[in-house]
């Protein structure tokens, strides 16, 4: 391993130990070996442990593949060797600066990284203000096109899948009772209806505002969504997300949604959304996504029972939960372990890339992938 390139092989180190070590923190890494020097053995430990340790149970890992790292590094440059020094250039990919400065210093290799990137994959709940402004934007950009379902109607074709026998008969009756020209028709298709039931409660605060966003850019980009919050109560906010200014919408959804950040009855609320609106036609063949982290004050027993009744009417049911990001999570929550039965998607939902994966698992129309 190059002694210029330490930050980049420690990290690789811990990866292979299993430790996770985002690409963000290995940056910052870089910079803080930059800053303490590597000299000090008690420096460069504690600037790996501040910046590349993320849970407490990963400190006795860090500490062994430290040991080894280092040893192992130290004996490949004796004292006795001079080692041949290299210039490593942090660049980021949206730095405007024209990169005259220090032009005499010869680079033999660049660390590129990107911001929007890295922002991509960050944990919303682990976002600054600035990032989650950066986050909302990249939200608001999201293009989501809807599946499509088989119609009732028929449009005129040029393949000979089935005689369009009306059309046929007026073409003879025109030429006088002879059928010159024979008619076809094919099936036609609809975009399917997507419903999407958005969690409020105050478990789900560091995610339900972003979440809402994703939900207006689901409204305002593609036809035939409805979206209601989960909390206490149900609330239907496809009226309030219907502006096309994000931050317009929030407000009025913050305004509209009387517990915000309250309590959960995830059975509750979906038995009403079952009742008075899923079985009477809106989720009949709709794909309905549930963005929730599956925590409920109430009976299991009776979200089960609702999640069951659902599932026999919808085409398929997505549940995105940011807590399936977390290392070691397991759907044991009784709402969530419940629930999970009747879902066809279980996805992330704690970051932009998780809500851009959500948008390609729309895309697509297949269902029924776990019943």
């Amino acid at each position: 391993m190059p002694a210029a390139d330490p930050a980049v092989g420690f990290a690789r180190a811990l990866r292979a130990a299993g430790l996770t070590v985002p690409p963000y923190t290995v940056i910052t890494y870089a910079k803080a070996l930059d800053a303490v020097g590597l000299g000090s053995r008690d420096r460069v430990y504690w600037a790996g442990r501040s910046t590349l340790v993320r849970r407490p149970e990963d400190l006795p890992v860090y500490d062994v593949v430290f040991a080894t790292f280092w040893e192992r590094l130290a004996t490949e440059n004796r004292p006795s060797e001079v080692p041949q020094q290299r210039a490593v250039a942090l660049d980021r990919e949206d730095d405007d600066s024209s990169g005259d400065e220090g032009d005499d210093v010869e680079v033999d290799q660049v660390l590129r990284w990107s911001r929007a990137e890295i922002l991509r994959t960050k944990d919303l709940a682990l976002c600054t203000p600035e990032e989650l402004d950066e986050a909302n934007r990249l939200i608001d950009s999201l293009r989501l096109s809807g599946a499509r379902r088989r119609s009732r109607r028929h449009r005129p074709s040029h393949r000979r899948d089935e005689l369009d026998l009306r059309r046929t008969v007026a073409d003879a009756l025109r030429a006088g009772g002879e059928p010159i020209h024979l008619r076809w028709r094919s099936a036609g298709d609809r975009p399917r209806r997507l419903v999407l039931l958005v969690d409020v409660s105050g478990s789900m605060s560091a995610y339900a505002r972003a979440l809402v966003r994703f939900a207006h850019a689901a409204v305002t980009g593609r036809g035939n969504v409805e979206v209601f919050a989960l909390g206490t109560r149900l609330t239907r906010l496809t009226a309030a997300l219907a502006t096309h200014d994000a931050d317009a919408a929030l407000a009025s959804v913050s305004s509209s949604v009387p517990d915000w950040e309250g309590g959960t009855r995830l059975g509750d609320t979906i038995g009403d959304f079952v009742e008075r609106w899923g079985v009477r036609g809106m989720a009949r063949g709709a794909d309905v996504v549930i963005l929730s982290d599956g925590w409920d004050r109430g009976d299991p027993a009776e979200l089960r029972a609702h999640m069951e009744r659902l599932a026999r009417v919808v085409h398929r049911i997505v549940w995105v939960n940011p807590l399936k990001a977390s290392p070691g999570y397991a759907p044991l929550a009784g709402g969530m372990a419940a629930a999970l039965p009747y879902v066809d998607e279980f996805i992330e939902g704690h970051a932009v890339a998780s809500l851009e994966q959500l948008a390609q698992v729309l895309a697509t129309g297949a269902g029924g992938g776990n019943r």
